[in-house]
């Protein structure tokens, strides 16, 4: 994670553990207006290498908006707005599933304007939850292991792979824990729902004692480190933004299907300053028409043209549907099925 070089009217404050509050955070960074009359404070997963560019530019257009911004896990993010009521006034996460649920809940206020109103149907719901960016899971295969141009396009070719060089992957292929990691469990339920081929997959890698994650960077390290050959389901847009910066890996958008995740935001429904929360939805639904923060960013913005132009593209929608699998029964079973498949216990 870089820290070094920040603007002037940065401060950063680090920590793993927020002592006024029992939710765990990543990271807590202050952006001091140059002429400060309010503060949007903000909860994301997003890392802040990644967010700063867009947090910046919203700056520039509103320069009497401080922001504190603080990075947490998908599940801590929940547990912090959901479970413990804390007032941020947007919210947002990689995990469509989690935003869908808080908005059902009654945790989100409702926002209409011309650029949400904009929006593909399939990236908003009820006028709460807001998609601005579009990012596929995707295979990150190590350029150490792959020497070639030899390398599997399809879970199909993936999983014959695996099958006939055992003794070449094990140990070394990794995917998210889905028990801790509510982005990687969304993927993997999504994942389940378009084909039954994810439990063959699941099982092989199993067998090969896969290693569990709980973030996209981490994999990507150990893929650049060499413990890692192959690493399941990771977010394309952290692995693009890395692969400029550092290489050691190429990326796989697979053939026979490609998630696409949608990235959300949420004004929460106990926001101290909706003015400034509903300017920011405006500024993040309208992402496509800056194509310099999209670069920056490295996040991809909402762009239906793109997924037609590729059918094995595959965006989650925004509904109900991504509540059944955080029903307790359902996700009790589902992970119980993982573990069997994935631990070969």
């Amino acid at each position: 994670m870089r820290l070094a070089c920040l603007p002037a009217a940065i401060t950063a404050a680090i920590a793993f553990t927020y002592a006024a509050a029992a939710f765990e955070i990543e990271e807590r960074a202050s952006y001091v207006a140059p002429n400060p009359e309010t503060e949007l404070r903000i909860i994301s997963t997003a890392d802040r290498d990644v967010f700063e560019p867009i947090l910046l530019a919203f700056q520039e257009e509103n320069e009497t908006v401080s922001i504190d911004y603080t990075i947490a896990s998908t599940t801590e993010l929940m547990k912090a707005v959901h479970d413990e009521g804390e007032d941020f006034d947007l919210v947002i996460s990689s995990a469509m599933d989690l935003q869908t649920k808080l908005a059902n809940d009654g945790f989100a206020q409702t926002y209409r304007s011309n650029t949400t109103d904009a929006l593909p149907d399939w990236a908003k719901w009820r006028d709460q939850v807001f998609a601005f960016t579009q990012e596929p899971a995707v295979l990150i295969l190590s350029d150490k292991a792959f020497p070639t141009d030899d390398i599997p396009t399809s879970r199909d070719a993936l999983i014959t792979l695996l099958r006939e060089q055992p003794d070449r992957f094990r140990g070394k292929i990794g995917t998210y824990d889905v028990r801790t990691s509510g982005f990687g469990y969304m993927m993997a339920t999504q994942d389940a729902r378009v084909s039954e081929n994810f439990w063959r997959l699941l099982e092989v890698m199993g067998r090969l004692d896969t290693r569990l994650y709980c973030c996209s960077g981490a994999m990507l390290e150990d893929v650049r480190n060499g413990e890692l050959a192959v690493a399941y389901n990771v977010l394309g847009s952290y692995a693009q933004a890395q692969l400029a910066d550092e290489g050691g890996y190429r990326i796989v958008l697979m053939s026979d299907f490609a998630n696409i995740m949608l990235r959300t935001a949420v004004i929460s429904s106990n926001a101290r300053n909706v003015a400034d929360a509903q300017t920011m939805v405006d500024f993040l639904t309208s992402l496509e028409s800056r194509p310099d923060l999209v670069s920056a960013s490295g996040l991809p913005a909402v762009d239906a043209d793109a997924l037609q132009s590729n059918v094995a593209l595959r965006p989650i929608r925004l509904g109900p549907g991504l509540l059944a699998y955080l029903d307790r029964l359902t996700r009790r079973n589902f992970l119980r099925n993982w573990e069997a498949s994935i631990t070969q216990e």
